[in-house]
C-alpha cells in the first residue's frame, strides 16, 4: 500500500509540476491533454497555460469534489 500510495503522488507531484511550468509561461496546448481534441483559441488566451478542454477539465474537477485531505 505504501508503494501505491507513494507511485501515486509522485504522479501527482509530476503532474503539478508540469502544469505549474506552464501556468508560469502561460502556454497552452492547442489540444486537449485528455480527449485529443482541439482547445479553442479564446479558451488559450483567457486561461493561460491551459491543457484541456472545457468539458475534460470540468470532468476532471468534478474528480475531486468531495474527497477529503
Amino acid at each position: 500500500m505504501d508503494l501505491c500510495q507513494q507511485i501515486n503522488q509522485e504522479l501527482i507531484d509530476d503532474a503539478l509540476e508540469d502544469h505549474y511550468r506552464r501556468r508560469i509561461t502561460g502556454v497552452s496546448l492547442t489540444n486537449c491533454d485528455d480527449c485529443g481534441e482541439p482547445i479553442p483559441a479564446k479558451r488559450q488566451i483567457y486561461v493561460p497555460g491551459c491543457c484541456r478542454c472545457v468539458a475534460c477539465q470540468t470532468g476532471f474537477e468534478n474528480s475531486f469534489k468531495g474527497r477529503s485531505k
